[in-house]
């Protein structure tokens, strides 16, 4: 049981860490913590993820609730239909992009509110490490079988200004992007890359933020002459998008594009992660929005987004969030609205990419260092002319370049981020910061 309950989920390899045992008292602890009657449990492809499911539902149904059971679906639907059949809470079983041997729930309360380690999962290790569960009830509750794949295709293209069949090359890894976009799907000539189902992966591993599984999309669009390309994590929470050219968007640019779109219809709140290129910002303050820049990390986006009534989110890590999908991710509301934008300025991808992609950045560059606070001490002085914030870690900006520091969560690291206007600049301040850092 050690180690598999984290900052934002319950995750670890099975059998040996995460196994029908304890997930079936987490069921309990779960229903124990949100004290709920109705919840929603969905599951991905991996095949331990259908026992699993199993184990969990009757620790849910020994506690007296009812559990609704939406099958094989994407993390998304499950926040979808969380919020649409108004249950008390909602679990979804994946590991997302960990590979085959890893498996995990992602916990939710109401209105597809994140449980974090600091909402809740660390009273549920105490619960389960206690069995301290409220008492088994004579009246068991029950198991019923939803399909959510309907509405929540249904609610996606509501939103849909296609006006054309776009060419799109899609790869799923053999995961839940298939069923993400199943509903939308028909709006687009897809050319899907691997599309059945297999939890071992076979083809590469599902994590678009390693640039090299992005390999075959971008082969793939130039083969075809494609409008796009997609390429989903394991869950479909999160996704990596390719121009027409076959060119990796970065998905803090990315996150320019989708809120051009949605600033199209008037003014509104948008949120951008603070590693975000500072392009980001630009482009939501030219477009009429308010650019409101948040930390790293979905429980505090989604609560930061409640706070500002933001209508949408992107993180740098490809997750992009929503207002309407009860504010949380939806890839394929991102898939729709690129299309959108394709069809309503009649430009390709790359162009709309091309304005934004003006300054130079480092990408997350880790460094493990022994002393961190000692480091970020050293980097308070040598940058103390420099505008300071710390929201996540801490931030310099000079203006015409800046950087972010954080540390690791769960590892001896310290992860900078930093761009300039220039590609000279960009490298000179990137080494300087690095000789300290490691130092």
């Amino acid at each position: 049981m050690a180690g598999v309950f984290k900052a934002y989920d319950i995750r670890g390899i099975y059998p040996s860490q995460i196994n029908e045992q304890l997930v079936n008292k987490i069921g309990k602890a779960f229903v124990t913590l949100i004290r709920g009657k109705k919840i929603v449990i969905g599951r991905d492809m991996r095949p331990h993820s259908k026992p699993l499911f199993e184990a969990l539902a009757a620790g849910i149904n020994e506690m007296g609730a009812d559990v609704i059971d939406i099958g094989l679906c994407s993390t998304p639907m499950s926040y979808f239909a969380n919020g649409k059949l108004e249950a008390d809470g909602s679990i979804m079983i994946t590991a997302s992009h960990n590979t085959g041997e890893w498996n995990g729930l992602k916990l939710c309360r109401d209105s597809a509110v994140p449980v974090s380690s600091a909402t809740g999962i660390k009273q549920i290790e105490e619960i389960v490490k206690n069995k301290s569960w409220k008492p088994v009830t004579e009246s068991k509750g029950t198991i019923i079988s939803h399909n959510i794949s309907k509405q929540y295709g249904e609610h996606i293209r509501s939103f849909s200004e296609i006006n054309k069949k776009l060419k799109v090359v899609a790869d799923f890894a053999n995961a839940m992007g298939s069923y993400e976009i199943a509903g939308i799907r028909d709006l687009f000539e897809v050319i899907p890359l691997y599309e059945e189902l297999d939890g071992t992966f076979p083809n590469h591993e599902a994590n678009p933020l390693i640039t090299e599984t992005l390999d075959d999309v971008c082969a793939k669009v130039k083969e075809t002459g494609a409008d796009f390309g997609a390429a989903f994590d394991g869950d479909a929470d999160r996704c990596g998008f390719v121009d027409n050219e076959g060119n990796i968007i970065s998905m803090d640019l990315f996150t320019a594009l989708i809120a051009k779109d949605i600033l199209s219809h008037g003014p509104e709140t948008i949120l951008y992660d603070l590693r975000s290129s500072k392009a980001v910002r630009e482009c939501i303050e030219q477009n009429g929005g308010k650019a409101v820049m948040c930390r790293v990390g979905h429980a505090f986006i989604k609560a930061q987004m409640r706070e500002c009534n933001a209508v949408f989110a992107g993180e740098l890590s490809g997750h992009y969030y929503f207002k309407q999908n009860y504010i949380a991710e939806s890839q394929a509301l991102a898939f729709l609205i690129l299309g959108n934008l394709v069809c309503k300025t009649g430009k390709t991808v790359s162009q709309l990419v091309k304005p934004l992609r003006k300054y130079f950045a480092t990408g997350e560059i880790n460094s493990k260092v022994k002393d961190t606070a000692r480091v970020l001490d050293e980097l308070k002085i040598k940058y103390s002319d420099a505008e300071i914030y710390e929201l996540d870690g801490i931030t310099f900006d000079y203006g015409d370049w800046w950087f972010n520091v954080r540390s690791s969560n769960t590892e001896p690291l310290l992860r900078l981020n930093l761009e300039a206007d220039t590609e000279k600049k960009m490298q000179e301040k990137r080494d300087e910061a690095l000789a300290i850092i490691r130092s």
